[in-house]
């Protein structure tokens, strides 16, 4: 019996590293921060408004509803949103789901999006202001979570956690690179 019940635990160890690769996609995080000569307030009068992201380079037009009054925690289709058409091509549309004026942060979630456009999917990110280290500078931190665009074993090159971590590295990097050029550059 003893014999028995030791060949079916090591028979089960065995298993756990098949069982351990078999899961599906990782959730990804990703944050980039900039820091801008400017205080807090005049980097949020840029973009504390979820409406408009006439800030961000490559963005042709925003349409958006609901200003930055989040209505529901439960049911994202009575919350703010925008739908965003690029200049290259291609749309995003987003929901606002937390906003905060007072501590200059929002956070939306990306509620369609081409995989071809952004390869990613349930894809989810905060956009915040702070202090900078230095009087009179401010620090933005643009952080998000998501999976690959492709949700299962196997993706192509350009849909597996690779990619979707690029690309969400040099969407936040443009933008705030782009960010810190148009308030430094009004200052």
């Amino acid at each position: 019996m003893r014999r028995a019940v030791a060949l079916a635990f090591a028979g089960l160890i065995a298993t756990i590293p098949l069982v351990a690769e078999a899961h599906g996609p990782v959730r990804k995080k990703v944050t980039e921060t900039v820091t801008i000569a400017a205080p807090p307030e005049k980097v949020w009068a840029v973009i504390g408004d979820f409406q408009d992201m006439s800030w961000y380079p490559g963005i042709a037009k925003t349409e958006g509803k609901g200003g930055n009054t989040v209505v529901s925690d439960a049911d994202d289709s009575l919350n703010p949103s925008r739908h965003l058409t690029l200049a290259g091509g291609g749309t995003i549309d987003e929901v606002l789901y937390k906003y905060s004026a007072e501590k200059m942060s929002y956070s939306y979630r990306i509620t369609t999006v081409d995989v071809k456009v952004l390869p990613v999917t349930n894809y989810a990110a905060t956009l915040s202001v702070l202090p900078g280290e230095a009087a009179g500078t401010s620090t933005v931190e643009w952080k998000g979570a998501f999976y690959r665009g492709y949700p299962n074993n196997d993706p192509p090159p350009e849909l597996d956690d690779d990619a979707a971590v690029a690309a969400v590295t040099k969407l936040y990097r443009t933008g705030l690179d782009a960010l810190k050029a148009k308030v430094e550059k009004g200052s």
